[in-house]
């Protein structure tokens, strides 16, 4: 069954990881999920991954913009802009993470099923999991399922 899965910043950005040590080991399961994913799943993004990439130094800008090229960017719209507000009132993150936030608020406006990401400071964060349903439910949202390729990749058959 396919499932609407959004696409954070780190994904592309780990797909195309030159750091070594653990990070080799992140990068090889991005691309083993995203070889999966992107044949199963409707994958979608938002400008707002496209505008933090632009910042990434060559020459993994120009790659995790290319690996995103085909993928539908899900719809900024004023209503996000309340979510996210909505996430600082209640603290679910740090104003200086509002990049973060609004991939959170995109993804739960939109109804995407899973939000796909390496940030487990601020997203995929088990602490933060029953806060931020609680307040998504509270605004008429559910939350999608918060997690990193790694673990979509001990989900599949």
């Amino acid at each position: 069954m396919s499932q609407l899965i959004y696409i954070e910043t780190s994904i592309p950005s780990f797909y195309h990881e030159t750091r070594a040590g653990q990070f080799q080991t992140m990068r090889e399961w991005t691309r083993e999920w995203w070889d999966i994913a992107r044949l199963r799943d409707e994958l979608v993004t938002s400008d707002a991954v496209v505008l933090e990439l632009r910042h990434a130094p060559e020459p993994k800008r120009s790659e995790a913009l290319a690996l995103l090229a085909t993928l539908p960017i899900l719809d900024d719209v004023e209503r996000v802009d309340e979510i996210v507000a909505v996430y600082f009132q209640h603290k679910l993150m740090p104003r200086d993470a509002e990049g973060d936030a609004r991939h959170l608020a995109l993804a739960t406006f939109h109804g995407c099923d899973i939000l796909a990401t390496w940030n487990c400071r601020h997203i995929a964060n088990a602490n933060k999991r029953e806060h931020i349903e609680t307040v998504n439910s509270s605004i008429g949202y559910t939350t999608p399922v918060l997690t990193t390729p790694y673990e979509l990749l001990e989900r599949l058959p």
